[in-house]
């Protein structure tokens, strides 16, 4: 099923009910304002600078608007080798997003410290904030990068925004599944 139904009401057949849920609405409106923050830390960061140009265009898929502020964006795209020194820095900052946050690896450095195992690169961001969806490559081009955004997308449609219910719709649903068997 995808988002939205439309039924079908008037005899002419033109559309006149249509029908969702709000935890499809609410994904969905997620899903295509994501808000990146500028956060580029090597040569992976120039990629991502192209993706935002007219070339590539990534306000196409809802993403383009980057925010130098933490607590304006939802979406963290690291791009680059991880000092030690930087780690807390990136932890700190991804505290300050507000909720639901995202987090994208890019790069080879970002997500496993490529060749540089070394005592002052980590070896990938993940040791210190939960990555959502990593792209390879050194660097990896900007269509990477968008792929890596559609899969987060697809990624958050799935997700539960009401996780817990209310005991009156609980009571209410365990009443109706009881009268329709």
């Amino acid at each position: 099923m995808g988002l939205i139904q439309i039924g079908r009401h008037s005899k002419d057949g033109s559309g006149d009910i249509i029908i969702t849920t709000i935890e499809k609405a609410v994904n969905w409106a997620r899903k295509g304002s994501l808000w990146p923050m500028t956060f580029g830390l090597a040569c992976c960061a120039i990629e991502m600078i192209a993706a935002v140009s007219s070339r590539y265009d990534m306000d196409r898929y809802g993403a383009g608007v980057f925010r130098a502020s933490p607590r304006q964006s939802d979406l963290m795209i690291v791009a680059g080798t991880v000092c030690r020194r930087m780690a807390p820095v990136i932890r700190k900052i991804y505290d300050q997003m507000p909720e639901p946050k995202y987090v994208i690896a890019m790069g080879s450095c970002a997500t496993s410290g490529n060749i540089y195992d070394s005592y002052s690169v980590v070896q990938g961001v993940d040791r210190f904030v939960p990555v959502d969806m990593y792209v390879p490559g050194c660097p990896p081009t900007p269509e990477a990068l968008f792929d890596g955004i559609l899969k987060l997308q697809e990624r958050i449609m799935q997700k539960r925004v009401f996780v817990t219910q209310p005991k009156e719709v609980r009571q209410w649903l365990k009443d109706h599944n009881r009268s329709h068997t």
